[in-house]
Protein backbone atom coordinates (compact mmCIF):
# COMPACT_ATOMS: atom_id res chain seq x y z
CA UNK A 1 0.00 0.00 0.00
CA UNK A 2 1.36 3.42 -0.93
CA UNK A 3 2.38 5.71 1.93
CA UNK A 4 -0.02 8.49 2.76
CA UNK A 5 1.20 11.95 1.70
CA UNK A 6 2.85 13.98 4.42
CA UNK A 7 0.56 16.45 6.14
CA UNK A 8 1.14 20.17 5.78
CA UNK A 9 1.60 22.34 8.86
CA UNK A 10 -1.81 23.95 8.29
CA UNK A 11 -5.03 23.61 6.33
CA UNK A 12 -8.06 25.81 5.89
CA UNK A 13 -11.18 23.68 5.37
CA UNK A 14 -13.67 26.25 4.15
CA UNK A 15 -17.05 26.34 2.45
CA UNK A 16 -20.79 25.93 3.05
CA UNK A 17 -20.87 22.16 2.48
CA UNK A 18 -20.95 20.91 6.07
CA UNK A 19 -20.56 17.23 5.16
CA UNK A 20 -17.45 17.91 3.06
CA UNK A 21 -15.94 19.86 5.94
CA UNK A 22 -16.74 17.05 8.35
CA UNK A 23 -15.23 14.42 6.05
CA UNK A 24 -12.04 16.46 5.59
CA UNK A 25 -11.64 16.84 9.36
CA UNK A 26 -12.29 13.11 9.86
CA UNK A 27 -9.50 12.26 7.41
CA UNK A 28 -7.09 14.52 9.28
CA UNK A 29 -8.04 13.13 12.67
CA UNK A 30 -7.50 9.61 11.36
CA UNK A 31 -3.81 10.45 10.90
CA UNK A 32 -3.48 10.64 14.67
CA UNK A 33 -3.55 7.11 16.02
CA UNK A 34 -1.85 4.92 18.55
CA UNK A 35 -1.97 4.86 22.35
CA UNK A 36 -1.28 8.60 22.58
CA UNK A 37 -3.97 9.72 20.12
CA UNK A 38 -5.91 11.49 22.88
CA UNK A 39 -2.86 13.59 23.69
CA UNK A 40 -1.92 14.30 20.07
CA UNK A 41 -5.36 15.56 19.00
CA UNK A 42 -6.93 18.74 20.33
CA UNK A 43 -10.24 20.14 19.11
CA UNK A 44 -11.18 23.74 19.82
CA UNK A 45 -14.18 25.88 18.92
CA UNK A 46 -13.61 29.56 18.20
CA UNK A 47 -15.25 31.86 20.72
CA UNK A 48 -14.63 35.14 22.48
CA UNK A 49 -13.00 33.24 25.36
CA UNK A 50 -10.23 31.77 23.21
CA UNK A 51 -6.83 33.19 24.15
CA UNK A 52 -3.74 33.44 21.89
CA UNK A 53 -1.43 32.03 24.57
CA UNK A 54 -3.40 28.82 24.98
CA UNK A 55 -3.80 28.25 21.23
CA UNK A 56 -0.11 28.85 20.51
CA UNK A 57 0.91 26.60 23.39
CA UNK A 58 -1.17 23.79 21.90
CA UNK A 59 0.30 24.31 18.43
CA UNK A 60 3.89 24.35 19.71
CA UNK A 61 3.48 21.20 21.82
CA UNK A 62 5.49 18.29 20.44
CA UNK A 63 3.65 15.02 19.72
CA UNK A 64 3.92 12.27 22.30
CA UNK A 65 4.78 8.76 21.09
CA UNK A 66 4.06 9.65 17.47
CA UNK A 67 5.16 11.83 14.57
CA UNK A 68 2.19 14.16 14.27
CA UNK A 69 -0.04 16.31 16.42
CA UNK A 70 -3.30 17.76 15.02
CA UNK A 71 -5.11 20.82 16.35
CA UNK A 72 -8.59 21.48 14.92
CA UNK A 73 -10.28 24.86 15.36
CA UNK A 74 -13.95 24.90 14.34
CA UNK A 75 -15.84 28.10 13.41
CA UNK A 76 -12.53 29.73 12.49
CA UNK A 77 -14.40 32.67 10.95
CA UNK A 78 -15.36 33.62 14.53
CA UNK A 79 -11.82 33.71 15.92
CA UNK A 80 -11.10 36.76 18.09
CA UNK A 81 -8.86 39.21 16.27
CA UNK A 82 -6.01 38.66 18.74
CA UNK A 83 -6.04 34.90 18.12
CA UNK A 84 -6.32 35.34 14.35
CA UNK A 85 -3.34 37.69 14.30
CA UNK A 86 -1.35 35.33 16.53
CA UNK A 87 -2.03 32.52 14.05
CA UNK A 88 -0.89 34.66 11.12
CA UNK A 89 2.42 35.20 12.91
CA UNK A 90 2.66 31.51 13.86
CA UNK A 91 2.06 30.34 10.29
CA UNK A 92 5.13 32.24 9.11
CA UNK A 93 7.20 29.68 11.07
CA UNK A 94 4.90 26.81 12.12
CA UNK A 95 5.70 23.76 14.21
CA UNK A 96 6.48 21.15 11.53
CA UNK A 97 5.33 18.26 13.75
CA UNK A 98 1.86 19.77 14.23
CA UNK A 99 -0.95 20.27 11.75
CA UNK A 100 -3.41 23.09 12.33
CA UNK A 101 -6.84 22.61 10.76
CA UNK A 102 -8.94 25.76 10.58
CA UNK A 103 -12.56 24.91 9.76
CA UNK A 104 -14.92 27.64 8.57
CA UNK A 105 -18.20 27.99 6.75
CA UNK A 106 -16.81 31.09 5.09
CA UNK A 107 -13.62 33.10 5.22
CA UNK A 108 -12.81 35.88 2.76
CA UNK A 109 -9.75 35.35 0.61
CA UNK A 110 -8.72 38.91 1.41
CA UNK A 111 -8.24 38.21 5.12
CA UNK A 112 -4.74 37.93 6.53
CA UNK A 113 -5.52 34.51 7.99
CA UNK A 114 -6.69 33.08 4.66
CA UNK A 115 -3.58 34.42 2.91
CA UNK A 116 -1.31 33.04 5.62
CA UNK A 117 -2.72 29.52 5.24
CA UNK A 118 -2.71 29.72 1.43
CA UNK A 119 1.05 30.42 1.51
CA UNK A 120 1.66 27.08 3.22
CA UNK A 121 1.13 25.13 -0.01
CA UNK A 122 -1.00 24.61 -3.09
CA UNK A 123 -3.20 22.12 -1.24
CA UNK A 124 -3.47 23.94 2.07
CA UNK A 125 -6.92 25.39 1.31
CA UNK A 126 -9.58 22.69 1.04
CA UNK A 127 -12.62 24.17 -0.68
CA UNK A 128 -15.97 22.74 0.39
CA UNK A 129 -18.27 24.44 -2.10
CA UNK A 130 -21.99 23.82 -1.81
CA UNK A 131 -23.71 21.55 -4.31
CA UNK A 132 -26.11 23.30 -6.68
CA UNK A 133 -29.74 22.22 -6.57
CA UNK A 134 -29.60 20.23 -9.81
CA UNK A 135 -26.44 18.41 -8.65
CA UNK A 136 -27.92 17.21 -5.37
CA UNK A 137 -29.99 14.20 -6.57
CA UNK A 138 -26.94 12.54 -8.24
CA UNK A 139 -24.96 13.34 -5.11
CA UNK A 140 -27.65 11.70 -2.97
CA UNK A 141 -27.38 8.59 -5.14
CA UNK A 142 -23.64 8.44 -4.39
CA UNK A 143 -24.35 8.83 -0.68
CA UNK A 144 -26.75 5.90 -0.89
CA UNK A 145 -24.07 3.71 -2.48
CA UNK A 146 -21.73 4.57 0.39
CA UNK A 147 -24.38 3.22 2.77
CA UNK A 148 -24.76 -0.02 0.81
CA UNK A 149 -28.07 0.75 -0.89
CA UNK A 150 -29.32 2.48 -4.01
CA UNK A 151 -31.91 5.20 -4.43
CA UNK A 152 -34.11 5.83 -7.45
CA UNK A 153 -33.75 9.16 -9.25
CA UNK A 154 -37.26 10.34 -8.36
CA UNK A 155 -36.70 9.27 -4.75
CA UNK A 156 -33.49 11.30 -4.61
CA UNK A 157 -35.34 14.35 -5.94
CA UNK A 158 -38.08 13.86 -3.35
CA UNK A 159 -35.55 13.49 -0.53
CA UNK A 160 -33.84 16.77 -1.47
CA UNK A 161 -37.24 18.47 -1.64
CA UNK A 162 -38.14 17.24 1.84
CA UNK A 163 -34.80 17.65 3.62
CA UNK A 164 -33.28 20.65 1.85
CA UNK A 165 -29.73 21.21 0.64
CA UNK A 166 -27.80 20.41 3.81
CA UNK A 167 -25.47 17.57 2.82
CA UNK A 168 -25.15 16.51 6.44
CA UNK A 169 -28.93 16.20 6.79
CA UNK A 170 -29.15 14.32 3.49
CA UNK A 171 -26.45 11.88 4.57
CA UNK A 172 -28.16 11.36 7.92
CA UNK A 173 -31.50 10.65 6.26
CA UNK A 174 -29.91 8.26 3.76
CA UNK A 175 -28.27 6.39 6.66
CA UNK A 176 -31.63 6.15 8.43
CA UNK A 177 -33.45 4.92 5.31
CA UNK A 178 -30.68 2.41 4.60
CA UNK A 179 -31.03 1.08 8.15
CA UNK A 180 -34.80 0.73 7.70
CA UNK A 181 -34.11 -1.35 4.59
CA UNK A 182 -31.72 -3.54 6.51
CA UNK A 183 -28.73 -2.23 4.58
CA UNK A 184 -29.81 -3.71 1.23
CA UNK A 185 -32.20 -2.82 -1.57
CA UNK A 186 -33.44 0.34 -3.25
CA UNK A 187 -34.94 3.43 -1.67
CA UNK A 188 -38.06 4.36 -3.62
CA UNK A 189 -40.05 7.58 -3.68
CA UNK A 190 -43.00 6.08 -1.74
CA UNK A 191 -40.51 4.87 0.86
CA UNK A 192 -39.12 8.41 1.18
CA UNK A 193 -42.62 9.89 1.40
CA UNK A 194 -43.53 7.42 4.13
CA UNK A 195 -40.42 7.77 6.28
CA UNK A 196 -39.06 11.29 5.80
CA UNK A 197 -40.88 14.33 7.18
CA UNK A 198 -40.67 17.52 5.18
CA UNK A 199 -38.54 20.09 6.96
CA UNK A 200 -37.46 22.17 3.97
CA UNK A 201 -39.59 25.05 2.78
CA UNK A 202 -41.40 24.29 -0.47
CA UNK A 203 -39.89 26.18 -3.39
CA UNK A 204 -42.36 27.69 -5.89
CA UNK A 205 -40.48 26.09 -8.80
CA UNK A 206 -41.02 22.67 -7.23
CA UNK A 207 -44.78 23.26 -7.23
CA UNK A 208 -44.70 24.65 -10.78
CA UNK A 209 -42.81 21.59 -12.02
CA UNK A 210 -45.41 19.23 -10.58
CA UNK A 211 -48.17 21.38 -12.06
CA UNK A 212 -46.48 21.36 -15.47
CA UNK A 213 -46.19 17.58 -15.28
CA UNK A 214 -49.93 17.44 -14.53
CA UNK A 215 -49.34 15.54 -11.31
CA UNK A 216 -52.50 16.61 -9.47
CA UNK A 217 -51.81 14.71 -6.24
CA UNK A 218 -48.35 16.16 -5.66
CA UNK A 219 -49.18 19.61 -7.03
CA UNK A 220 -52.07 19.97 -4.58
CA UNK A 221 -49.97 18.63 -1.70
CA UNK A 222 -47.24 21.18 -2.40
CA UNK A 223 -49.76 23.99 -2.90
CA UNK A 224 -51.02 23.54 0.67
CA UNK A 225 -47.43 23.86 1.95
CA UNK A 226 -46.58 27.05 0.07
CA UNK A 227 -46.34 30.41 1.77
CA UNK A 228 -47.38 33.69 0.19
CA UNK A 229 -50.46 35.14 -1.43
CA UNK A 230 -52.65 33.30 -3.90
CA UNK A 231 -52.42 36.20 -6.34
CA UNK A 232 -48.64 35.99 -6.25
CA UNK A 233 -48.78 32.25 -6.88
CA UNK A 234 -51.29 32.76 -9.68
CA UNK A 235 -48.84 35.13 -11.35
CA UNK A 236 -46.19 32.39 -11.25
CA UNK A 237 -48.63 29.87 -12.73
CA UNK A 238 -49.46 32.24 -15.59
CA UNK A 239 -45.74 32.73 -16.23
CA UNK A 240 -45.15 28.98 -16.41
CA UNK A 241 -48.11 28.42 -18.74
CA UNK A 242 -46.78 31.10 -21.06
CA UNK A 243 -43.40 29.36 -21.06
CA UNK A 244 -45.14 26.13 -22.07
CA UNK A 245 -46.99 27.95 -24.85
CA UNK A 246 -43.62 29.15 -26.13
CA UNK A 247 -42.16 25.65 -25.83
CA UNK A 248 -45.05 24.13 -27.76
CA UNK A 249 -44.80 26.75 -30.48
CA UNK A 250 -41.05 26.33 -30.96
CA UNK A 251 -41.41 22.54 -30.88
CA UNK A 252 -44.01 22.68 -33.64
CA UNK A 253 -41.54 24.66 -35.79
CA UNK A 254 -38.66 22.30 -35.06
CA UNK A 255 -36.85 24.94 -33.02
CA UNK A 256 -37.17 23.53 -29.51
CA UNK A 257 -33.41 23.93 -29.08
CA UNK A 258 -33.89 27.71 -28.99
CA UNK A 259 -36.23 27.66 -25.99
CA UNK A 260 -33.65 28.59 -23.33
CA UNK A 261 -32.40 31.62 -25.26
CA UNK A 262 -35.95 32.67 -26.14
CA UNK A 263 -36.96 32.60 -22.47
CA UNK A 264 -33.59 34.00 -21.33
CA UNK A 265 -32.98 31.04 -19.05
CA UNK A 266 -30.31 28.40 -18.60
CA UNK A 267 -30.76 25.12 -20.49
CA UNK A 268 -31.20 23.13 -17.28
CA UNK A 269 -34.04 25.42 -16.21
CA UNK A 270 -36.16 24.44 -19.22
CA UNK A 271 -34.97 20.89 -19.86
CA UNK A 272 -38.46 19.43 -19.30
CA UNK A 273 -40.55 22.20 -20.81
CA UNK A 274 -40.99 20.65 -24.26
CA UNK A 275 -41.98 17.28 -22.80
CA UNK A 276 -44.50 18.95 -20.52
CA UNK A 277 -45.89 21.12 -23.34
CA UNK A 278 -46.48 18.08 -25.54
CA UNK A 279 -48.86 16.68 -22.91
CA UNK A 280 -51.33 19.53 -23.62
CA UNK A 281 -53.61 19.39 -26.66
CA UNK A 282 -53.92 22.12 -29.28
CA UNK A 283 -55.43 25.26 -27.75
CA UNK A 284 -55.50 23.79 -24.25
CA UNK A 285 -52.78 26.05 -22.85
CA UNK A 286 -54.56 29.12 -24.22
CA UNK A 287 -57.78 27.96 -22.54
CA UNK A 288 -55.91 27.49 -19.27
CA UNK A 289 -54.57 31.04 -19.47
CA UNK A 290 -58.20 32.12 -19.80
CA UNK A 291 -59.02 30.06 -16.71
CA UNK A 292 -56.22 31.88 -14.86
CA UNK A 293 -57.77 35.23 -15.80
CA UNK A 294 -61.12 34.03 -14.41
CA UNK A 295 -59.37 32.86 -11.23
CA UNK A 296 -57.77 36.28 -10.82
CA UNK A 297 -61.15 38.01 -11.09
CA UNK A 298 -62.59 35.58 -8.53
CA UNK A 299 -59.75 36.20 -6.09
CA UNK A 300 -60.08 39.97 -6.42
CA UNK A 301 -63.85 39.66 -5.93
CA UNK A 302 -63.36 38.05 -2.54
CA UNK A 303 -64.15 34.43 -3.43
CA UNK A 304 -62.61 31.77 -1.17
CA UNK A 305 -58.98 31.77 -2.26
CA UNK A 306 -58.30 28.12 -1.44
CA UNK A 307 -61.33 26.93 -3.40
CA UNK A 308 -60.38 29.06 -6.42
CA UNK A 309 -56.79 27.80 -6.49
CA UNK A 310 -57.63 24.14 -5.91
CA UNK A 311 -60.12 24.23 -8.79
CA UNK A 312 -57.56 25.88 -11.06
CA UNK A 313 -54.83 23.38 -10.17
CA UNK A 314 -57.22 20.47 -10.72
CA UNK A 315 -58.20 21.88 -14.12
CA UNK A 316 -54.60 22.33 -15.25
CA UNK A 317 -53.73 18.80 -14.16
CA UNK A 318 -56.78 17.08 -15.65
CA UNK A 319 -55.99 15.40 -18.96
Amino acid sequence: MADKPALLPAYLIVGPDELKRKQAVTRLKARVDGPFSAFNLEELVASGDLEPVGVLASLNTLPMGGERRVVVIENAEKLPRAVSEALVTYLANPNESCTLALVAGTLAKTTRLYKAVAKIGSKSVIECAAKKGRDLPPYVQKLAQAHGVSIAQDAAVELVARVGESTTMLDTQIATLAALLGGVGTITRPFVEKNVARVAEVKPWEFLDRLSGRDAHRALALYHLLDGSELGLLSLIVGRLRELVCARSLDARGQAHALASELKKQDWQVRNHVRWARAFSDGELDDLLGACASAERALKSGDDADTVMVRLIARICSK
